[in-house]
């Protein structure tokens, strides 16, 4: 019998890969969804197990662990993270689940001014008070920013990458590399139990450079604007994003600005055994929503 797991937040950013690739490696997978819908059956067709359960609701948490020998943690940028992490927690000691994967962030401090910075950060001591056999894993930011929404019109239609982030550094990942580390993890855990794993793409660079790389790979000219952290936040607000997301890159974009999303490592090739996808790899990867204009022209011609 193949090893099991567990994927929670698997119609997400980082589930859908993780579901995907674990798959791959020969694991039985069951998939946690909040509600059976076309993302749920697209796992379901590529052979996932899928449940319904909700990370607040821990009898739901517990259904899903039933039998499972690893599971994965993942939680939104939203409020009720310590109660999903400790809901978690005990639900995997009750069903006897061997290895808990913790996703995280970067910038997880006790003492950012981000609330969800400071939860995941306290998330994090909670697995290692817990007894249970862990791995926290934190990226840094996903290359995915680019496609949502208070994002994506302004860099696919005017050519414009907008953030407070001044001069501060990171190596911007992929969600599908993490979904293949995640995937590693899993089946192979250890080694790597009780361990904080950095997450990141192959290249360090701020974000003039990341302009020069979407320059490159889009073929027309990406420009870079720099902007106060409350401007920016207005704008958001202004767009109806989330004022819980609003609060946390608030404090999370002064972070960057002091170096805590810097650095470089070669962890997803370690755990891997294949490089992670640059900017230019991934702005290729989705030229149809960041080039929309020359895709359509293309279509149109095709």
């Amino acid at each position: 019998m193949s090893r099991k797991v567990l994927i929670t937040g698997a119609t997400g950013d980082t589930g859908r890969p993780a579901v995907k690739e674990s798959l791959k490696l020969g694991l039985t997978v069951r998939a946690m969804v909040l509600a059976n819908d076309d993302r749920s059956k697209a796992l379901a067709d590529l052979g996932a197990e899928i449940v319904v359960g909700n990370h607040q609701e821990i009898d739901t948490i517990k259904q899903a662990m039933e039998g499972v020998d690893a599971a994965y943690f993942v939680y939104p940028v939203a409020p009720g993270l310590l109660t999903a992490t400790v809901n978690f927690v005990q639900a995997a000691k009750e069903a006897g689940v061997s290895t808990v994967v913790n996703l995280s962030q970067r910038s997880a401090n006790r003492n950012s001014k981000s609330w969800s910075c400071r939860d995941s950060f306290i998330a994090e001591e909670v697995y290692k008070w817990s007894g249970l056999s862990f791995v926290n894993l934190r990226p840094t930011y996903f290359l995915e920013w680019l496609l949502y929404p208070w994002q994506l019109p302004l860099l696919a239609n005017e050519g414009i990458l907008r953030l407070p982030v001044g001069k501060g550094r990171h190596s911007p990942i992929a969600a599908e590399d993490q979904g293949r580390a995640i995937a590693a993890i899993l089946k192979n855990p250890e080694g790597h139990v009780g361990q904080t794993i950095n997450l990141s793409g192959p290249v360090e660079m701020d974000h003039e450079q990341m302009a020069v790389e979407l320059t490159e790979a889009l073929g027309r000219e990406i420009v870079f604007e720099n902007l106060p952290v409350d401007v920016y936040c207005k704008s958001l607000e202004a767009m109806g994003v989330p004022p819980y997301i609003v609060q946390h890159l608030s404090g999370a974009m002064e972070d960057y600005q002091r170096g805590a999303m810097s650095g470089a490592d070669n962890n997803i090739e370690k755990l891997t055994g294949k490089q992670p996808m640059s900017v230019g790899d991934f702005a290729r990867a989705h030229l149809d929503q960041l080039n929309p204009q020359k895709s359509n022209a293309a279509k149109i011609g095709a």
